[in-house]
C-alpha cells in the first residue's frame, strides 16, 4: 500500500476515552508518515488537536442510534468518501461500522474495523455490527471474543496495541499550568483517576470517591483529581463535594473532560485506571494500580505484566474491584520509598517503549489496511450440503471440495452452513455458519459471491421433501441476491413428487453451473425437465481425498481395539425400511466369513449413532466375535482404516467410494440405484437388493474376491484413477465460473 492513500477514521464522537485517543493518535501517527487523513464523527473535545495537525473533520452524528441520525450518517459519509476520493475506510464502532458496511456495497473503497471493546449481542444488535474485510483488535481476549461470538476467522483480525506518543507523555511534561489552573500545592501527595464518567466505565471513581475520607486519614496532604466527563459526572460530582464538606477541604477535584491528560497524569505522583490511561500513565512514569470497571489486578509490576497484557490492562476476567483492596493498594504506593516509585515509574515506561508504541500501533493497522486490499481480489465461496451431522461420507465431500478449493491457485474464502457449527469448525478447521439459523444464513448469502450447492443427493425426495426444499431455498436465495450458483457434483434424485420436480425444474434451471457425479443424474434431471445447458459430468468429490499412511491407519485399529492377526473384511450397513430380516441374514454372511475364510470381521459405521446401532445389532446376531471401528473416528482415519483391508461389504455409497479411493474390491447390497451404478461402474459385485438378496451367491461373491484379490484390485485402480481426475475437474469448473 503506498503511504500517500487516503485513510477516513469513523467513529461516535471525539470526547474524552480510550477509543477516541487511539484515534487521534493513530491518526496522527499515520498522517506523519506521508498517509492523507480525515475523520469523520459527531465531534467533541479532540476536534483541536486534529486540526492543529492539519487533519480534516467532518461532524457527523454516528454517535445515536435512532433512524434519523443514522439516516443523514449514511448520506454524509457517502459524501465525504466520494468528495475526498477515500481508499479506505477504517470503522472504530458499531453505528460507524454498520454505516460504512452498507456504502462498501455501493462504493469502490476498502474496509477495516477496529474492535476496542466487547458489544452486546442480544436483541440482533449482533447482526447490525459489520467487521468489514479486515479487522483489528486492540486485545488477544477481544480476538477471541471476536471468534467466538462472531465467527470471524483468526487470519482476518490484526491484533494491535493502543500506541502511546511517548514524548507527549513524558515524565519531564511541564504541569505548572494545570496547577494554577487548580490553585494546587506543589508538594502535596497527589493521586490521579482517568476515564469516561459513564456507568460502564466509572466504578473504581465511586469506589475512590468512597474511601476518600479514609484515605485522607491515612495520606498527609492528599490530593485526589479524578477527569473525565460523562453520564455520571454529575452523581459523582455531588457525592465528592458531600465530602470534601464532611473532610472541611478540597481532597477531590472534578475536572470533567480534559484535552490536557499528559499534564495531568504527569502531576500526579500515583495513578488509578484502566486501559490507554493507564499506558498513558506508565508512559509519564508514573506507578500505577490498575482498576475499572471489568476487574481489578492492583499495583502494576514485573510479576503481573502477562496478565495485564492478555486483557490490554482492562482487568477482564480478573478480580472485581472493590474498596478493601484498592485502599490497600494506594495507601501502600504511598507509602513505599521514592525509590521504589520511581523503579516501579520506570519499569513501567519501559514497557512503554518495548511494545506499546503509536509507531507500532499504525504498523499494525497498515498490516491490516495491505491485508484488506489483497482481499479485495479473493472470492468468498459459501457450501451448502449435508454437512456436520456426523455422517463421514458427507463431511468427506466437505474436506474434499474445502481442500481442492484451498489448493487451487485462487485466493478463495470459504464458509460452510452445517449442523452442529462449534463441533465442525473445531473437527475441520472450517469457518462455519448454522444451517437453521435463518439470519446467519441470510447474511452469509449476501457476502457470497459464489454459492456451492453439494456435492452428495441433496436434490431428492426419498428421504424427505423437507430435506428437498431446504436445499432449493438456499439456491433460490442466492439466484434473489443476485450470486452465482454451482451445483457441485450432485447425485440427483430420486425426485418422485410431481410438486417437487416442477420446484426443482425452475430453480436447477437457474444455476450458473452443475456438475454431476454419474450419468444417472443427467437423465434424472432431463427426466424432470431441466433444460439448463450448462451441465457436465465429473465425479464425487471423495475420489480426491487424500489417505493417510499405512502406519497411521493401523494406529486407528489399535485404537479400536481390533487386532490385525488376519485379514479384515470390512462391513458397513445403515437402517433401511423392514430391514431387520437382512441384518440377520448380514451376520450369517459375516459368519460364514469368519469360519470358512478365517477374516475378521469389522463394521464401519460412517454416520453416528445410527449406523453404530444397527452395526451392534448385526454383532448381536453373530456366533463369532466381531469388532466395530471406534466412534468419532475422521473421514480420514475411516479411510485410513480401510486401506488396509483386504475387502469391504458394503450398503452405504462412500464406504465403496472410500474403498475405490484406495482399490480395496468391494461387494455391495442395493438399498438405492445409485449403488447399483457404481457396483457396474467398478466392474464389482452386487449381493442384491436388501429386499432381494442372496447370501450364499453373495459369500461365493466374496470369496472370489478373496481369492483374486489382485485381479479386482487391478480392475478397480484404473476405474478410480479416471474417477480421481474427473473429481478434481469440479474445481477447475468452479475456478472458471469466478472467473467469468
Amino acid at each position: 500500500m503506498k503511504n500517500d492513500c487516503s485513510v477516513l477514521m469513523a467513529l461516535n464522537g471525539l470526547d474524552i476515552g480510550g477509543a477516541e485517543t487511539h484515534v487521534v493518535e493513530l491518526s496522527r501517527e499515520l498522517n506523519r508518515m506521508g498517509y492523507r487523513i480525515v475523520v469523520a464523527s459527531n465531534g467533541g473535545v479532540y476536534e483541536k488537536e486534529l486540526s492543529q495537525c492539519g487533519i480534516k473533520h467532518y461532524k457527523v452524528p454516528m454517535n445515536k442510534r435512532n433512524f434519523i441520525s443514522m439516516f443523514r450518517s449514511y448520506f454524509m459519509l457517502r459524501k465525504i468518501i466520494k468528495n475526498e476520493k477515500i481508499d479506505i475506510v477504517h470503522a472504530h464502532a458499531r453505528i460507524p461500522g454498520f454505516l460504512c458496511g452498507i456504502l462498501k456495497r455501493k462504493m469502490k473503497f476498502t474496509f477495516v474495523s477496529t474492535a476496542h471493546w466487547v458489544f452486546n449481542t442480544q436483541g440482533g444488535l449482533k447482526y447490525l455490527t459489520n467487521w468489514g474485510q479486515k479487522t483489528v483488535a486492540v486485545s488477544d481476549d477481544i480476538k477471541k471474543y471476536l471468534i467466538k461470538n462472531y465467527g470471524i476467522d483468526s487470519e482476518d483480525i490484526f491484533v494491535t496495541i493502543n500506541g502511546i506518543d511517548t514524548d507527549k507523555f513524558s515524565p519531564k511534561q511541564d504541569f505548572d499550568d494545570f496547577e494554577r489552573e487548580f490553585n494546587l500545592e506543589k508538594n502535596e501527595n497527589r493521586l490521579v483517576y482517568v476515564s469516561r464518567m459513564d456507568e460502564d466505565r466509572a466504578y473504581a471513581a465511586k469506589l475512590i470517591i468512597n474511601i476518600a475520607e479514609k484515605l485522607n486519614n491515612k495520606i498527609q496532604n492528599l490530593r485526589i483529581i479524578i477527569v473525565g466527563g460523562g453520564n455520571v459526572f454529575d452523581e459523582l460530582k455531588q457525592k465528592a463535594e458531600a465530602v470534601n464538606n464532611k473532610i472541611g477541604k478540597k481532597c477531590i477535584i472534578m475536572t470533567g473532560a480534559r484535552t490536557d491528560i499528559n499534564k495531568i497524569v504527569s502531576s500526579g505522583k500515583v495513578f488509578v485506571g484502566v486501559s490507554r490511561a493507564a499506558l498513558e500513565a506508565m508512559s509519564a512514569q508514573k506507578p500505577v494500580i490498575l482498576a475499572g470497571n471489568e476487574g481489578y489486578i492492583g499495583l502494576f509490576e514485573k510479576s503481573n505484566f502477562e496478565k495485564a497484557a492478555d486483557n490490554n490492562f482492562c482487568c477482564r476476567g480478573c478480580d472485581i474491584t472493590n474498596e478493601v483492596n484498592l485502599f490497600k493498594d494506594i495507601v501502600n504506593a504511598f507509602y513505599i520509598s521514592d525509590e521504589e516509585r520511581e523503579s516501579l515509574g520506570k519499569y513501567g515506561r519501559e514497557i512503554i517503549f518495548k511494545y506499546y508504541s503509536v509507531n507500532k500501533m499504525a504498523k499494525d493497522c497498515i498490516l491490516a489496511y495491505n491485508a484488506a486490499l489483497n482481499s479485495r481480489k479473493s472470492c468468498k465461496v459459501l457450501m451448502s450440503g449435508y454437512y456436520g451431522f456426523n455422517n463421514s461420507g458427507d463431511d468427506a465431500i466437505l474436506i474434499s471440495i474445502y481442500s481442492n478449493l484451498k489448493k487451487s491457485n485462487h485466493d478463495i474464502d470459504v464458509t460452510v452452513l452445517a449442523n452442529k457449527p462449534e463441533q465442525t469448525h473445531k473437527k475441520y478447521g472450517v469457518k462455519v455458519v448454522d444451517r437453521y439459523n435463518i439470519l446467519k444464513v441470510l447474511f452469509a448469502i449476501i457476502k457470497c459471491d459464489v454459492l456451492i450447492s453439494g456435492g452428495g443427493s441433496l436434490l431428492q425426495d426419498r428421504t424427505s421433501t423437507r430435506s428437498l426444499i431446504y436445499y432449493i431455498s438456499i439456491i433460490k436465495m442466492a439466484k434473489i441476491f443476485n450470486k452465482k450458483v454451482m451445483l457441485y457434483a450432485n447425485g440427483i434424485g430420486p425426485v418422485e413428487k410431481k410438486r417437487n420436480r416442477r420446484i426443482v425444474k425452475r430453480v436447477v434451471n437457474k444455476a450458473d453451473l452443475i456438475t454431476l457425479r454419474e450419468e444417472n443424474s443427467l437423465t434424472e434431471l432431463r427426466k424432470i425437465g431441466v433444460s439448463n445447458k450448462n451441465v457436465i459430468v465429473t465425479a464425487d468429490p471423495v475420489f480426491s481425498m487424500e489417505c493417510m499412511e499405512s502406519d497411521k491407519a493401523k494406529e486407528i485399529l489399535k485404537k479400536s481395539n481390533i487386532p490385525i492377526n488376519k485379514p479384515i473384511i470390512g462391513v458397513s450397513v445403515r437402517n433401511w425400511k423392514d430391514i431387520d430380516k437382512f441384518l440377520r441374514d448380514m451376520a450369517f454372511l459375516c459368519d460364514r466369513i469368519c469360519d470358512e475364510l478365517e477374516r475378521n470381521i469389522v463394521f464401519i459405521a460412517m454416520q453416528e449413532p445410527s449406523d453404530t446401532g444397527v452395526s451392534e445389532k448385526v454383532m448381536g446376531y453373530m456366533k463369532n466375535r466381531a469388532y466395530i471401528l471406534a466412534e468419532n473416528c475422521t473421514p480420514n482415519e475411516i479411510m485410513g482404516a480401510i486401506s488396509i483391508m483386504e475387502a469391504v461389504i458394503s450398503m452405504r455409497l462412500h464406504t465403496l467410494i472410500f474403498a475405490a479411493n484406495r482399490s480395496v474390491p468391494m461387494l455391495g447390497f442395493v438399498y438405492d440405484p445409485k449403488i447399483e451404478y457404481y457396483l457396474a461402474l467398478f466392474g464389482m459385485p452386487s449381493g442384491g437388493d436388501v429386499k432381494n438378496y442372496d447370501m450364499k451367491k453373495a459369500f461365493e461373491h466374496l470369496k472370489d474376491i478373496v481369492e483374486n484379490r489382485e485381479f479386482y484390485e487391478q480392475k478397480l485402480s484404473k476405474v478410480a484413477n479416471v474417477m480421481k481426475k474427473r473429481s478434481k475437474d469440479n474445481v477447475k469448473y468452479l475456478i472458471k465460473l469466478i472467473d467469468k
